[in-house]
């Protein structure tokens, strides 16, 4: 019997899987037919998303891969054993990323810059470069930005600068795989729901804050952000290269919310007041 799901027989790789953006998309891939590779560090984690996912689609075929989304010796294993499940690779979708706190940019030193530069720019960059080799023309890689990349965050400035190094990676490898029909584009999620921004949920006087930003007066869910990337995944998209979809509930008509008494409670007040007259802590 013939399997008319849009992604059948097609073969996708997510990076970053765990994570609640990571494995919705997978879901979404799963369900319309993909075979599955989900990878992250902790196996135990992956396991548990594993049956999830199975849980939602039974039918479906999930491999794991235990590796570190950074490090390039594990995602050039990682790609080839994805590859090697069916003799073919059409689909990555690069999750890792995310940021390290709230801190003034006067309080941060190379390292941390650099730490974020790389976990949210150079692990898109092994996915591009580790997985375009084994695709086929039809072949689409997507990476996860953020609001952040257009709309300045006091606090945030080495994420803000790593998701804007982003997006203009992936305006350049749409450039440059354009040749070899495969496509590269983003989402940029606003605020979404997950275990690693939990604290902004609890928290009624700060999540008003952002509530105040978004026209749609909700926050993001996984599944939102999970749905663009199953768009842009698919063959619906396939006159779509070097976007990046702002999925946010309209919030870039507007701005980022001012979290100052966040940042103090970080920080300490003396150490913003210095701040603020340019000087370092």
């Amino acid at each position: 019997m013939s399997d008319n799901r849009p992604l059948a027989g097609m073969t996708a790789i997510v990076t970053g899987a765990s994570g609640g953006i990571g494995s919705a998309s997978a879901e979404l891939l799963l369900r319309d037919g993909a075979t599955v590779m989900i990878l992250a560090r902790r196996p135990d984690v992956l396991e548990e998303t594993r049956a999830e996912l199975l849980a939602a689609v039974p039918d479906g075929q999930v491999e794991l891969f235990v590796g570190d989304g950074m490090v390039e010796d594990d995602i050039k294993a990682a790609f080839a054993k994805a590859h090697a499940i069916h003799n073919r690779l059409d689909v990555v979708v690069a999750t890792v990323g995310g940021g390290n706190g709230f801190r003034p940019m006067l309080m941060l030193d190379a390292q941390t810059f650099r730490d974020q530069f790389d976990r949210n720019v150079v692990s898109a960059f092994l996915a591009i470069r580790y997985g375009a080799p084994l695709m086929e023309p039809g072949g689409s890689i997507v990476c996860i930005s953020s609001t952040a990349a257009k709309l300045p965050f006091n606090g945030l400035a080495a994420y803000h600068t790593a998701k804007g190094g982003l997006e203009n990676l992936v305006r350049a490898a749409a450039e440059e795989l354009g040749s070899a029909g495969i496509r590269v584009n983003a989402v940029r999620p606003g605020l979404t729901r997950s275990k690693r921004v939990s604290y902004l949920f609890t928290d009624n006087t700060i999540f008003d804050k952002f509530l105040d930003e978004f026209p749609l007066r909700r926050a993001g869910a996984p599944v939102d952000i999970g749905q663009a990337v199953r768009y842009l995944a698919g063959p619906e998209s396939s006159w779509v290269t070097g976007q990046s979809f702002a999925v946010d509930g309209g919030q870039e008509l507007r701005k980022n919310p001012d979290l100052s008494d966040l940042l103090a409670e970080n920080v300490g007040k003396d150490a913003i007041a210095a701040v603020r007259k340019g000087k370092v802590p």
